[in-house]
C-alpha cells in the first residue's frame, strides 16, 4: 500500500513531466470515481487506483507488462535504422516509462514478443542462465527431413560461437513446417542453426515463451495486451513443452 500525490501518479504513469501532470490537474483534465481532481497535493492511494485523463480511462500500474504480436517489418530498438521501431504501435506512455522489448526478434520475425519497465523481469526472460524456453515455428525452404531434425537436436557449429548449439526440442508439422525450442536467444539463431544444417529459413514466427502461448492471447499481428497475474506465472518454471 502506498500514497503518492496526483502529480507524481501521472509522472510516474508516463503522462509527462511533473510540471506538465500538474498543469492537467489545474486544467480539470483528472478525475477519480467521477469526481474531477484539482488538488495535486493530497496523497491518494495507488494499490487499485483507477482514474481518467480527457476522459481515456487508466488504471496505475507500479510496472508494466506487455505481450505484443510482433508484426513484420517492425525493429525491437529504441533507436530504429531501416524500418518502424516496436514503441511506435504502442501508446506513448510507455516510452517515457522507458519500456523496453524484452529480448529482440529481428525485423521480419514475427510473433510473441514481451514488453516492460521492469528491469529485473527483462533480464530474468532474457538470460539464458534462467533457461527460459521460446517456441519458434519456422517456414523452411527446402522439406523439412529425419536427418534435418536430428541435426538440429545434436547441435550444429555456428561463425563466432565456441562451440555447437542445439535445439532443446524439435518437431516436424508439415513438408516445410517445424517446431524448434531454445533457450539461448543468440543473434539470428534459428535462421543461422537452419543454414547450418544445410537448409534456410523463409519466414519465422515465435509462438510460446515458457508457458505463454501466443494462440491464447488472441492477438492479431500488431494488437498488445497487459498480462494479468495468471498470465505472468506462466512465464516462471517449472516449463513444459
Amino acid at each position: 500500500m502506498s500514497k503518492l500525490t496526483l502529480d507524481r501518479i501521472l509522472h510516474t504513469q508516463g503522462f509527462g513531466t511533473r510540471k506538465y501532470c500538474r498543469q492537467l490537474i489545474a486544467a480539470g483534465a483528472i478525475r477519480i470515481g467521477g469526481d474531477t481532481i484539482t488538488d495535486t497535493n493530497t496523497p491518494i492511494e495507488t494499490d487499485g487506483l483507477e482514474f481518467s485523463v480527457d476522459d481515456e480511462h487508466c488504471i496505475y500500474r507500479e510496472r508494466i507488462y506487455v505481450a505484443l504480436n510482433k508484426p513484420a517489418n517492425i525493429e525491437c530498438s529504441r533507436k530504429p535504422s531501416h524500418h518502424p521501431g516496436v514503441l511506435s504501435i504502442l501508446p506513448d506512455q510507455f516510452t517515457r516509462r522507458d519500456v523496453q522489448p524484452v529480448g529482440r526478434l529481428d525485423h521480419d520475425t514475427t510473433g510473441l514478443l514481451l514488453m516492460s519497465d521492469d528491469g529485473a523481469f527483462i533480464h530474468t526472460q532474457s538470460s539464458p542462465k534462467h533457461h527460459v524456453p521460446k517456441v519458434y515455428v519456422a517456414t523452411t525452404y527446402a522439406p523439412v527431413t529425419g536427418e534435418l531434425i536430428e541435426r538440429l537436436l545434436a547441435g550444429v557449429k555456428l561463425h563466432d560461437e565456441p562451440g555447437t548449439l542445439a535445439a532443446e526440442i524439435c518437431r516436424m508439422i508439415d513438408d516445410h513446417h517445424l517446431e524448434i525450442v531454445l533457450e539461448q536467444g543468440k543473434y539470428h539463431q534459428v535462421k543461422r542453426m537452419l543454414a547450418a544444417a544445410d537448409n534456410h529459413c523463409t519466414a519465422l514466427n515465435r509462438s510460446q515463451i515458457g508457458n505463454l502461448k501466443l494462440a491464447e492471447l488472441a492477438l492479431a499481428p500488431g494488437e498488445w495486451c497487459y498480462l494479468n497475474d495468471a498470465q505472468l506465472a506462466l512465464l516462471k518454471p517449472p516449463f513444459t513443452n
